[in-house]
């Protein structure tokens, strides 16, 4: 296991110990002030709870070596344990914000001095383990929707503490489900893009910061490149991509062909950052040398059908 792993799965594991404690004073702290503004952040926190626990498993599985049964390991693991996570909070956002507008009906008494002090508590927590988790959030998507979370929950407790000052001055209890329902708003937009990444991954799409019409005029205006077709790039998680493609070379030797096979794989990695590459040279284009590939099923699978686009 690389320090980067060792990094994120020990910081995981850390800032779950510090949700648990997060997570007990804000549901005794919420039930002693009446305070749904509390409650609902201490929902978000069980999410936080559950999203590090799985996000720590997801990163865990991601260091399973590949097997004859899962060629590329189990690095999607922990795409699918993001998503999850994601909706997750849509769910507990819904429900906070169902909640909030029933006692906005009828605002209950709120004691905003313990509501104040246990939201500090929590503002503290979060940000140490938002803190911790930031400089892996780039790298791997379980990390990300786990930094997200804490994020979030670190925002609601900036408005719940904003909500016990004011209702401590001006009386107005109905600020409390107001801050509640303003808090899960925020909060559906961090899920939604998570969502949107892992949904984009699982799909095999191409990383949204690369542009595969560049990556194939890159390749074709490499030394002893004629053409470049059947270009796929994807990712198998968050921070492992991959390539596949076909290139028309002239009739070389095979020492030559391995020349061209390892420079594709240099400027792929140095520029691209995709560390995996399938490459096939051949002298004549299958088809009609589109750069795209439409795969087909039939008889024989093994066959594709070009389409350009």
């Amino acid at each position: 296991m690389s320090g980067h792993e060792h990094s994120a799965a020990g910081k995981l594991k850390y800032g779950l110990i510090i949700t648990a404690v997060i997570l007990v004073a804000e549901v005794v702290g919420g039930v002693l002030s009446n305070s749904l503004a509390l409650l609902s952040d201490a929902g978000h926190v069980l999410a936080d709870g559950i999203a590090l626990l799985l996000s720590w498993y997801g990163v865990k599985q991601a260091e399973r070596a590949a097997s004859h049964r899962m060629t590329f390991g189990y690095h999607r693991v922990g795409v699918l344990i993001a998503i999850v996570n994601a909706v997750s909070i849509v769910a507990i956002a819904g429900v906070i914000i169902y909640e909030a507008f029933q006692r906005l009906q009828s605002p209950p008494e709120i004691n905003s001095i313990l509501m104040l002090v246990v939201a500090l508590v929590g503002l503290v927590a979060n940000i140490v383990v938002a803190a911790w988790l930031h400089a892996d959030r780039k790298e791997n998507i379980n990390v990300r929707s786990a930094f997200w979370h804490a994020a979030g929950d670190a925002l609601a407790s900036v408005g719940v503490i904003v909500g016990a000052v004011v209702i401590m001055f001006t009386g107005l209890n109905w600020i409390d489900a107001a801050v509640s329902m303003l808090i899960s708003v925020i909060i559906l937009f961090s899920a939604w893009g998570i969502f949107r990444e892992g949904l984009h991954i699982l799909l095999e799409g191409v990383p949204r910061h690369m542009d595969v019409r560049e990556i194939a005029d890159t390749i074709k205006n490499l030394p002893g490149i004629n053409d470049v077709h059947d270009l796929h790039v994807w990712s198998i998680s968050s921070n492992l991509h991959a390539l596949s493609c076909h290139v028309t070379v002239d009739d070389v030797s095979l020492s030559r062909a391995e020349e061209i096979r390892h420079r594709i794989e240099d400027v792929a990695r140095e520029k691209y950052g995709i560390g995996h590459t399938t490459i096939q040279a051949e002298c004549q284009t299958c088809g009609e040398g589109d750069l795209f590939c439409q795969l087909t099923v039939g008889e024989n699978n093994h066959h594709h059908g070009h389409e350009h686009k």
